[in-house]
């Protein structure tokens, strides 16, 4: 139900707050204000959202995210933004088979009002039958779950300066060129079991470094380093085996003095033991969750990180 804002007015000269002095101004409800697509026009106020909730602003990948997918969110008439969500859609264009949702914010001062739930169902009915899937935080996790979404696996948050050592690689790392973009999406579309060029296509412009590995001159694997914040965050990571994800974090931190922050699927657990050592320590574990489907396509076991938890 809508309720009303009384604003007092100056009456017949003298400034009265009797009924037919005040001006009832009616202030919408959360449940009636409307749900709408997101643009890159909403950057800034997405990043208010953020800072909002205790969260970085996050500029660069709010802007990444609202280019290569759908945004949602509900207006504040106060100004800004009540909530927001970012939808990224992989597969063939407009037949998406997969959908990735993230950055899902309420404004503190609207929280715990069912805002979130109201938005999470409008974009599961927008997406229809297409499966989906998240990172959910300990936090929200009972909320995605009240929804239809089903745990089936982790990954966890890595952060620190990393601290090169142990025996040299034998496998060639090197920065990526223009021409190695065709390999890089087959690669990918094969590692994560469907078509995300919208998204590794715009990697060359994103992130401060993109990698490859190779052997015989042909790609086994390739990572990308993007900045946010004051790190520098390693994903996506996709590679051959786990001698090949160590050589590629080995050779992003070669090139960078910031810290690095990665998502590590905890079933990588070689990597995750050689990345504490270091100098990574644990911060947090998301739970990854899908609707839909009872596990994500592809192959997990060259699938090591995430391009960011948000987007998948």
């Amino acid at each position: 139900m809508a309720k009303s804002t009384c604003v007092c007015t100056e009456t017949g000269g003298r400034r009265g707050c009797r009924s037919d002095s005040l001006t009832c101004v009616p202030t919408p409800s959360l449940a009636a204000l409307p749900i709408r697509r997101l643009t890159l026009r909403d950057l800034t106020a997405c990043a208010d959202l953020s800072e909002d909730r205790g969260w970085p602003r996050e500029e660069h990948k709010w802007g990444l995210l609202l280019s290569a997918g759908k945004g949602f969110g509900i207006d504040d008439p106060e100004g800004g933004l009540v909530a927001a969500c970012v939808v990224t859609e992989y597969g063939a264009w407009q037949r998406p088979d997969l959908g990735a949702i993230g950055m899902v914010l309420v404004a503190e001062r609207h929280a715990r009002r069912g805002v979130g739930r109201r938005l999470m169902r409008h974009v599961l009915s927008a997406m229809a039958t297409t499966p989906l899937t998240l990172h959910a935080t300990p936090y929200g996790r009972p909320l995605y779950e009240e929804l239809g979404f089903k745990v089936t696996g982790q990954a966890e948050m890595l952060m620190g300066r990393f601290t090169p050592g142990g025996p040299k690689s034998s496998v060639v790392t090197r920065a990526a060129t223009a021409e190695d973009l065709p390999s890089i999406l087959r690669l990918d579309e094969e590692v994560f079991g469907t078509d995300r060029t919208p998204l590794i296509t715009r990697l060359p412009a994103f992130a401060d470094q993109l990698r490859v590995a190779e052997e015989n001159g042909r790609l086994i694997g390739y990572t990308a380093a993007w900045p946010n914040m004051d790190t520098h965050v390693v994903g996506p990571l996709i590679a051959r085996d786990t001698e090949t994800a160590k050589a590629l974090i080995t050779s992003l931190a070669a090139h960078t003095d910031r810290p690095l922050r990665t998502d590590i699927d905890v079933r990588h657990e070689e990597l995750l033991t050689w990345a504490k050592k270091r100098g990574l320590a644990s911060v947090a574990f998301n739970s990854v969750m899908t609707y839909g489907i009872t596990d994500l396509p592809g192959d997990w076991t060259r699938r090591f990180a995430p391009l960011t938890v948000a987007a998948g």
